[in-house]
């Protein structure tokens, strides 16, 4: 391909999945090009906590980690709103490590191995002729042979293709907002928290520095009954939790105004949309309760690479190609995002929650075998 616009590979968001897909088919020397509508650093809505599955993965791609000081985490503390606790080990465990650092680490490591990363570029349409796609943007059109979507939650792309999860409205699993605050407080190092409050739940652990990543999902009637004021939920409605209460009076933001997205969705999407195959929260996204989304992100990512590289090397068709990918998309993570999803309808309504919590109390061994279904092994 000799045209300065055509590519083996374009990739559309920069996220985890986007970076990790994107670096991996470089140094296979595919070139490749990758649409963010940001700029790099910037901070995104997540819970920045990562299981150590991914701890091998990210150095085989370049990714300093034994240098960074990052926290290691080992303990899970989950409460409900009432404030009954529960403490459990973490076998496999996880690092703290935020999206800001992450991602820009990730997009240098990138751009050092020959990908064309297109910052401030939003992509308006994606058009499949001719066994080429074309890829219409803000900084005009780009051709590729392979196309992948790792744009997260829903965009405007989804609509267009009509995903069926872009249709359904008041479900309990789509009608959510996350929030998001690095701050400084008093807890401890290697621990993850995850504060139940009515209608949501509140992720906290520590990440690089002495900063820690505070981050929680509420369905939007929350803040709809708060008169659309994100300090007057919290005040409200987080701070019925005891513990939340604690760590809300008690941080200091480091960010005063949080970084939020709406319209969060946990229900089933499709692995590939118009031949463009989908990685990352756009292939499904796991409940934060879970912890694993990034984990599974750069999976996936994994998982794509090898089908990409075997289409692109003339071994299989691009329809073997579509057809591998959602199966192994489908063996690694289905279950996975189907435990979340029922785990998910355990947080909600406040005596569910606390009675759920409480029976988790009693019983040590259905805590762990939640853990279990809920983390993968290092790849």
């Amino acid at each position: 391909m000799n045209d300065r616009n055509t590519y083996d590979i374009a990739i559309v968001g920069g996220g985890l999945a986007g970076l990790c897909l994107a670096i991996q088919m470089a140094k296979l020397h595919y070139r490749v090009i990758l649409f963010e509508k940001e700029s790099y650093p910037f901070h995104k809505v997540c819970g920045e906590y990562i299981s150590m599955e991914s701890w091998p993965f990210l150095q085989r791609l370049g990714v300093p980690l034994q240098d960074m000081q990052l926290p290691v985490i080992k303990q899970l503390l989950l409460t409900s709103p009432d404030g009954t606790s529960l403490q459990a080990a973490l076998p496999l465990g996880g690092f703290g490590i935020s999206r800001f650092t992450l991602d820009a680490t990730l997009k240098d490591i990138a751009t050092t191995a020959g990908v064309t990363v297109m910052e401030r570029c939003k992509v308006n349409g994606i058009v499949f002729t001719e066994e080429m796609f074309i890829i219409d943007t803000t900084k005009g059109n780009f051709n590729a042979i392979v196309c992948c979507g790792s744009y997260g939650k829903k965009s405007n792309l989804d609509v267009k293709w009509n995903r069926p999860f872009t249709r359904r409205q008041s479900r309990k699993l789509n009608q959510y907002a996350g929030i998001k605050y690095h701050i400084e407080t008093d807890f401890a190092e290697d621990t993850i928290a995850l504060h139940n409050f009515k209608n949501g739940y509140c992720g906290i652990s520590k990440i690089e520095g002495n900063k820690y990543c505070l981050c929680y999902l509420t369905h939007m009637s929350n803040i709809r009954r708060s008169g659309q004021s994100i300090a007057a939920m919290e005040e409200t409605i987080l701070c019925e939790n005891p513990h939340l209460k604690t760590i809300l009076n008690s941080a200091i933001k480091i960010n005063k105004e949080p970084v939020s997205i709406a319209q969060v969705s946990f229900l089933k999407k499709s692995q590939v949309e118009d031949h463009v195959l989908m990685l990352g929260d756009a292939a499904g996204m796991i409940t934060p309760l879970c912890g694993n989304g990034m984990s599974m992100a750069m999976h996936a990512s994994l998982l794509a690479a090898g089908e990409i590289g075997a289409f692109l090397a003339g071994k299989i068709t691009r329809q073997t190609m579509e057809g591998n990918y959602t199966n192994i998309w489908q063996r690694n993570f289905a279950k996975r995002l189907s435990t979340g999803r029922m785990i998910q309808y355990f947080f909600g309504k406040k005596w569910i929650t606390n009675l759920f919590i409480k029976t988790m109390k009693r019983f040590p061994a259905l805590t762990r075998k939640i853990i279990k279904m809920t983390h993968g092994d290092p790849f």
